[in-house]
């Protein structure tokens, strides 16, 4: 998501909540009596409430720590916090702090603090690289990164020996091997799952390009959506698995992420590309599952895609001081593992990951953790990107849909980004 990651942001429950967590100010005594309002974003998938008892929690030592500062958190689905953060903004009382899926426009508008302006030098200097580059817009952070995730292909271990299969797909030209045994050799109704669906067609789309050797945009940060290596990758999309019918009966164009994930517990996927949290809800289902980086056309990809979501200061109501007090606190290491290992996502500081990647609770982890730092993350920092995921979203599945041209439809796409782009 790449607002929400990481998958898990589709599944959430539709589940507002409010919280209003009194305390107390900064050691730094940067304020008496301020409130801070902070809206963040559910990620319980069972529609729980173990979002809120982490903010609740975090907020109490928070403000035991800092007598002076309140905080007041308002929980909200992933179906509506971003929306809801954009209303609060246009009726000019934005809350102190977000953590949604995107901040490129509240940036440009300059009603953003900068990661500099709030946080301290340790902490600006933990975040992962490949997080902070996208969540800069001209070369200033904006967005601070919240909880990550990569993605990897996954497989079915016992479809996987049922057709005969040894060892996970290393390239494209095994991976088509693999699913044609899959198709003949066991009752699989997915040999390979591509959703190209709205849903989250962006993210799909994008660990494709990457393993073609392309992405969305070139060395210089333009785009270059429909560059020859993009154009190639999906032609080859389209005729090895599409067109060879090893994609299962939904059209790529008409499946979504969501029913790909849920076919994939219940035993009916061979293999597809997913994130974290896929793990955890597979092995409540009995899956036994294998996951490998994702091939690439002649090996191994030369870079897994990354998803962040965001977390930022607004300056509206000038608590900055205040807000740089409690984010510092926030990254501590012991709070962002605590998050995300709850959700079985990634951390997003050097420190953190280092220590869950020596944890032997989340050894599962392990080979999410290894890709992280080399990952490519979406354009985040334009903000044009909106619009040109939402057309990628509603129009990439055409492109290996009956009759479909990849060269016309990424070209399509490519053109009406530039000129999205041109317009800011």
């Amino acid at each position: 998501m790449q607002r929400r990651f990481l998958g898990v942001t589709a599944a959430v429950a539709a589940l507002g909540m409010t919280m209003s967590l009194a305390g107390c100010g900064t050691s730094a005594g940067s304020g008496d009596g301020v409130t801070l309002r902070l809206v963040a974003a559910d990620y319980d998938v069972a529609g729980g409430e173990s979002s809120k008892k982490y903010w609740a929690d975090l907020t109490a030592a928070f403000e035991a720590d800092n007598p002076g500062i309140d905080v007041e958190v308002r929980i909200e689905s992933w179906n509506d916090v971003d929306r809801k953060v954009a209303e609060m903004v246009r009726a000019g009382k934005a809350p102190d702090i977000a953590q949604i899926g995107a901040y490129a426009d509240y940036a440009a508008a300059d009603k953003l603090y900068s990661a500099d302006q709030m946080l301290s030098i340790p902490v600006q200097s933990n975040f992962l690289p490949p997080l902070t580059d996208a969540g800069e817009m001209k070369r200033t952070l904006y967005g601070l990164p919240f909880v990550a995730s990569t993605r990897l292909l996954f497989y079915n271990k016992e479809l996987f020996e049922d057709a005969g299969i040894t060892g996970a797909p290393g390239t494209w030209d095994e991976l088509k091997e693999d699913a044609e045994q899959l198709k003949l050799n066991t009752d699989v109704t997915y040999p390979f799952a591509l959703p190209l669906g709205p849903e989250e067609a962006q993210a799909e789309t994008m660990m494709w390009l990457l393993s073609g050797g392309g992405g969305y945009t070139d060395e210089l940060g333009r785009y270059a959506i429909d560059s020859p290596q993009n154009i190639e990758t999906f032609e080859w999309l389209k005729e090895n698995l599409v067109d060879a019918e090893l994609t299962g009966p939904v059209a790529p164009g008409s499946l979504n992420r969501k029913d790909a994930f849920a076919a994939f517990t219940r035993g009916e996927v061979g293999m597809l590309n997913g994130h974290p949290s896929l793990l955890q809800a597979a092995e409540k289902t009995g899956i036994d599952v294998g996951t490998v980086a994702l091939p690439g056309k002649d090996g191994e990809a030369d870079a897994a895609m990354g998803v962040a979501d965001w977390i930022m200061g607004f300056k509206q109501n000038g608590h900055r001081e205040e807000i740089g007090t409690f984010l510092d606190f926030l990254f501590a290491d012991e709070n962002v593992l605590e998050f995300a290992g709850q959700n079985d996502l990634l951390p997003v500081t050097v420190s953190a990951q280092e220590t869950m990647r020596n944890d032997p609770e989340h050894a599962d982890l392990k080979d999410f953790l290894e890709v992280l730092p080399g990952s490519v993350l979406p354009p985040v920092g334009k903000t044009s990107w909106a619009s040109a995921s939402e057309d990628i979203k509603k129009n990439i599945g055409e492109a290996v849909g009956p009759g479909g041209s990849p060269a016309r439809t990424l070209s399509r796409i490519s053109q009406d980004a530039k000129a999205a782009e041109a317009a800011e």
